[in-house]
């Protein structure tokens, strides 16, 4: 069994930034792959990066040169740093390992 923890989040103006991060507490392996997902109410949960087990990363079209995703594994924990803030980068943010899903986070970007 996983657990996982989110923080960060809240409300910004747009272009503004804000860090979101997730601890895992249970077993999880250096290699397994970290995704950040997010969801507006209404519509389908969307990936929007993932950090693979030797490092690599991949962003959503949308996100790309503005969103950083990293991870520390020597303390289980992800982050998101997302700057440039748009109002459509609003939604709940997801963290996910394996089959497991952080609590979700509210991200709220004012224009």
């Amino acid at each position: 069994q996983v657990q996982l923890v989110e923080s960060g989040g809240g409300l910004v103006q747009a272009g503004g930034s804000l860090s979101l991060s997730c601890t895992a507490y249970g077993d999880i392996s250096r290699f397994d792959t970290w995704e950040w997902h997010r969801q507006v109410q209404g519509k389908q949960r969307e990936l929007v990066a993932s950090v693979g087990g030797r490092g690599p990363t991949h962003y959503t079209n949308s996100v790309k040169g503005r969103f950083t995703i990293s991870r520390v594994d020597a303390k289980n924990t992800v982050t998101l740093q997302m700057n440039s803030l748009k109002p459509e980068d609003t939604a709940i943010y997801y963290c996910y390992i394996r089959c497991y899903w952080g609590q979700g986070t509210q991200v709220t970007v004012s224009s």
